[in-house]
C-alpha cells in the first residue's frame, strides 16, 4: 500500500511541477489532445498503462 501511495505523490509531484512551470506547454499539449481522433487517445492512454506496468515490473523484479 505504501508502493501505491509513494506513485500517486511522485504523480503529483510531477505534474505540479509542469504546470508551475511550464502552463503554456500544458496548452499546447491540450491543443495536441482536442485535435486527436478518440481512438488515437485511448491507443496513447493503453500504451502509457503498459510501459508504466512494464517500468514497475522491471523495478519489482
Amino acid at each position: 500500500m505504501s508502493y501505491v501511495l509513494l506513485g500517486i505523490g511522485l504523480v503529483l509531484l510531477i505534474e505540479g511541477l509542469v504546470f508551475a512551470l511550464a502552463p503554456s506547454f500544458i496548452d499546447r499539449v491540450f491543443d495536441m489532445l482536442k485535435d486527436m481522433t478518440l481512438s488515437e487517445r485511448r491507443f496513447y492512454g493503453i500504451s502509457c498503462a503498459l510501459v508504466g506496468a512494464l517500468i514497475l515490473w522491471f523495478l519489482k523484479g
